[in-house]
């Protein structure tokens, strides 16, 4: 197995074993917060966080190497997505400069200690709650790392903004996270914002990793590739290609497909991921986008176009068809439709964008057949040009992707 499935299935065990657990004290009378507190299993997890955080030899080695396992199985799905990162900051380093911070923040009385020992900030003023930035124990929490975090990351770049591409199930979280920032002196934190990103649900119901109840990338992607494949080989479109130049085409389809249909929606909006729609190949998706790209790029070496080249220039008038028209409407709008892209922070501005373009290319297509064989050699020159324009468009808008 991947070590990550590994790791997880181990983590959806827990979780109903835990259960289980606490619905046995609930049943023998035992309340609800104290049952889930007193569970066997989460009072071991707390000792073994804690033995963690104090450096335990035995429990460090076994969570060095289901990292390990994890972060193996994560890098082959990245790099099978084409997904990499600038920076990776672990939970497991910027936790100390979290604590770092609220212990002196604790000797500056900006924050206070219950009877019980853990430290905590009053924000009932503000309309919030009681947040609890360290255990009793003294051990670390969601919070603590993240407060962490922003503060290496700021120190790290100096950013005039930093977005949080988060769930917005965490919506309070980043609000009281930016809120005690701010009261520990952090003027900085005012240019963090969080991009409250929908949450992605199935169809039968919101989707729960502790219960198992996820699409698996890996599996996804497989799904994928084969269904490309069967597209492919009906539509007889890859015969004469070799099967390494077969597989890598079946790749990119479903990578596209795959992509695109995650980020056409708008961001900030809940969306119902649908496997057997994903995969369709025909209409708003990434493939129809993709085989526009190849349909261009086919003409234009038929043509023995060559980008760029002072020979295709137009030095004349020519009246225009609107098909022409809305096509050069389209590619005029691209830089504007980016820089709104970027402002809003919504890709789906891009996708939308790109799926119009391609509809307009192929009724373009369509309606003006004979651009290859045109005999006006100024109308033809302008043709491809219009052609090549589009593919470099389709190309660049993917590529931000």
């Amino acid at each position: 197995m991947k070590g990550d499935h590994f790791v997880g299935d181990y983590y959806i065990a827990f979780d109903k074993e835990y259960k289980e657990q606490v619905d046995r004290l609930i049943s023998q009378g035992v309340a609800v917060e104290i049952a889930k507190n007193e569970a066997p299993w989460m009072k071991m997890a707390r000792t073994m966080l804690l033995d963690w955080e104090n450096k335990n030899p035995e429990i460090r080695t076994l969570w060095e190497t289901m990292n390990k396992w994890v972060y193996q199985g994560f890098d082959e799905t990245y790099k099978k997505m084409g997904i990499v990162f600038d920076k990776m900051y672990y939970e497991s380093e910027t936790y100390l400069k979290g604590k770092e911070v609220i212990l002196k923040a604790l000797d500056d009385r900006k924050l206070e200690k219950k009877t019980d020992g853990s430290i905590f900030i009053d924000l009932t003023k503000d309309g919030l709650d009681e947040k609890i930035l360290l255990r009793s124990d003294g051990t670390a929490l969601y919070m603590t790392q993240d407060l962490g975090t922003a503060i290496i990351r700021y120190n790290d770049f100096h950013f005039n903004e930093s977005v949080y591409v988060v769930g917005n199930e965490q919506d309070y979280h980043f609000k009281v996270m930016k809120l005690i920032l701010s009261k520990l002196g952090y003027d900085w934190a005012k240019d963090i914002y969080h991009l409250s990103y929908g949450m992605v649900e199935l169809p039968e119901g919101k989707m729960k990793s502790r219960e198992g109840k996820v699409v698996d990338a890996d599996d996804l992607i497989e799904e994928m590739i084969l269904t490309a494949k069967l597209k492919s080989e009906e539509l007889g479109k890859l015969e004469g290609f070799s099967d390494d130049e077969k597989n890598e085409v079946y790749r990119k389809l479903a990578l596209g497909a795959l992509k695109y249909f995650i980020l056409k929606p708008d961001a900030r909006k809940n969306m119902t991921f649908n496997p057997e729609e994903s995969i369709d190949f025909n209409g708003n998706t990434g493939p129809f986008i993709q085989y526009t790209y190849v349909r261009i790029i086919s003409m234009l070496q038929k043509a023995g176009h060559k980008e760029n080249n002072p020979d295709t220039s137009i030095n004349g008038l020519i009246d225009l068809e609107p098909a022409e028209l809305s096509l050069l409407k389209l590619i005029y709008e691209f830089e504007d439709t980016v820089k709104e892209a970027g402002e809003k922070m919504n890709s789906s501005v891009i996708a939308n964008y790109l799926y119009e373009l391609a509809k307009e290319f192929n009724k373009f297509y369509h309606d003006i057949p004979a651009i290859i064989k045109e005999e006006n050699a100024i109308l033809k020159s302008f043709r491809l040009n219009l052609s090549g324009k589009t593919a470099e468009i389709i190309k660049n808008a993917l590529d931000l992707f």
